[in-house]
């Protein structure tokens, strides 16, 4: 991939749902600055499936994907292609990039307004599509930055669900409605055979969100809401429409049945895990207030990029529970793998939910999540992946953290490492120097900072050198600014430390 950065901005971009390495998924360490041109390169390992990009930067997150930075990326595979499925792109399988957006009175963006009144898809206000009378194929995706859709037709024609997020469900899913949250995907199978001459739209029947989800008509679970301009906003709790489709006369060579059975899928029963790990959400200030406009944490701690929050074991195997204890409900999104859902509040997910899934909406008031996942591919010692909700103002405000996932020997290297590597001042301007101090009284052998890539951006051998470093100026030649990991090597040890630099 060749992402070119003609921003008069600093971005990344995360490839959302693909199971790539850590430093090609471009999360918010992996700067990509105005002007540059990011390369990363990967292997696909996914199983066909609806996936999208957008950017990752922190604090800005919820900014460049509302102004338009995102898009789709779809995967086929051969299980896929030996269904009988629509799959001519924009013909009749088709994707939808389902978007609300707030603008001032000078038709600008805004970024964090309870008023987006304005619907898009695919970029576009009152969205009509001719379709043929045959099967067809949508790929839904909530990518709104706060909002969740509660999708069905305004026939209530039924319809049925074959994919979420991660790829194919294990069986089809015939409903007339589906609720996704933000950064959720679904395909749907529609029959329009029987409805030559005919329109209909897709809708959003926001009447029957349940309290406590944004978008619904009470956003809180209990008492009253208190969000500035929720109420003023008609598209909360309203039903309206999305898209027109209009059905003309059937194609001979479309798709005119819809599959009864598909592929099985693999599943995770929860005695293979090795581990289970605790997730709380909580806002940081208690109250009222604080638990529905936050800002919001994970595990009593705001996202801080200096800080890995957890570390996983290559080939690990784990149960993740989430406890939501906010008045309001959190699409949780992981980076890296995809999960089942084991229950949610006790209960076994849901048809729609029991597929492979990358975001999970995790009810409020004390409601619970569990999910299974097995930690495959990759292992980077120095960058993270994240976790985080996937409201994106939610996100921006530090409801994230980020985990490590390490092989054996790194593990055992990083437990053997007793050394203290301390970096100041961190963060550290361009142009300053950083004073190194260390707790080893071995002989040095190398000094190396490292980027978010895993590039070796400077690199010095010493020799005869104990305890060698005091300063290092951190100059313009070597560096931009951005996130590193200062690692010094020993006879028999490496210590590292991250550091990051500013402009």
């Amino acid at each position: 991939m060749n992402v070119e950065n003609n921003l008069n901005d600093t971005t990344t971009l995360h490839w959302h749902g693909l199971h790539v390495p850590a430093q090609a998924d471009g999360g918010p360490h992996v700067y990509i600055l105005s002007g540059d041109t990011w390369s990363p390169s990967f292997e696909v390992k996914d199983l066909a499936g609806t996936f999208w990009y957008h950017p990752h930067l922190h604090m800005k997150t919820a900014e460049h994907v509302t102004k338009g930075a995102a898009g789709f990326i779809i995967v086929r595979d051969p299980v896929e292609a030996s269904l009988t499925l629509p799959r001519i792109y924009g013909v009749d399988d088709i994707p939808l990039a389902v978007q609300t957006r707030a603008f001032d009175s000078q038709r600008q963006f805004i970024v964090e307004s309870a008023l987006d009144t304005h619907v898009y898809v695919n970029g576009t206000s009152n969205p009509f599509k001719n379709v043929s009378a045959n099967v067809i194929r949508l790929r839904l995706l909530n990518a709104a930055t706060e909002r969740s859709f509660n999708f069905g037709f305004s026939n209530n024609m039924a319809f049925t669900m074959i994919a979420s997020d991660g790829g194919l469900l294990a069986s089809p899913h015939t409903t007339t409605r589906l609720l996704l949250s933000p950064g959720e995907r679904a395909e749907i199978l529609v029959d329009f055979t029987a409805m030559q001459g005919q329109s209909v739209f897709l809708m959003n029947y926001g009447s029957q969100i349940p309290a406590g989800v944004y978008g619904a008509t009470n956003p809180q679970a209990m008492g009253p809401n208190i969000i500035t301009n929720y109420t003023s906003n008609p598209l909360n709790g309203g039903n309206f429409n999305l898209l027109l489709l209009n059905v003309g006369s059937p194609d001979p060579n479309g798709v005119l049945t819809i599959p009864t059975v598909l592929p099985p899928l693999t599943t995770i029963p929860a005695s293979a895990a090795t581990n289970t790990r605790t997730f709380t959400f909580m806002p940081q200030v208690m109250g009222p207030t604080g638990s529905l406009i936050g800002p919001f944490v994970i595990n009593m701690m705001p996202y801080d990029m200096m800080m890995i929050n957890d570390t996983v074991m290559l080939g690990a195997t784990e149960i993740w529970q989430l406890t939501n204890q906010t008045r309001i409900s959190h699409p949780f999104h992981i980076h890296d793998v995809h999960f089942r859902v084991l229950d949610i509040n006790g209960v076994p997910p849901s048809p729609e939910l029991a597929g492979r899934k990358d975001v999970i909406l995790v009810p409020p008031m004390g409601g619970v999540v569990r999910f299974i996942a097995r930690f495959d591919d990759y292992a980077d010692p120095v960058v993270p992946y994240m976790y985080h909700c996937h409201m994106l103002t939610h996100e921006d405000g530090g409801m994230m953290g980020q985990f490590l996932v390490l092989d054996t020997l790194a593990s055992v290297q990083n437990e053997a490492s007793q050394d203290l590597l301390n970096l100041y001042p961190n963060p550290i301007q361009l142009g300053g120097v950083l004073s190194i101090g260390t707790s080893s009284k071995n002989e040095m052998k190398s000094i190396e900072f490292l980027d978010a890539t895993g590039r070796v951006a400077f690199k010095e051998q010493y020799y005869g050198h104990s305890n060698g470093i005091n300063s290092f100026p951190i100059t313009d030649a070597y560096f931009h600014p951005g996130f590193y990991v200062v690692k010094i090597s020993y006879s028999n040890r490496v210590a590292i430390a991250p550091l990051i630099i500013t402009q």
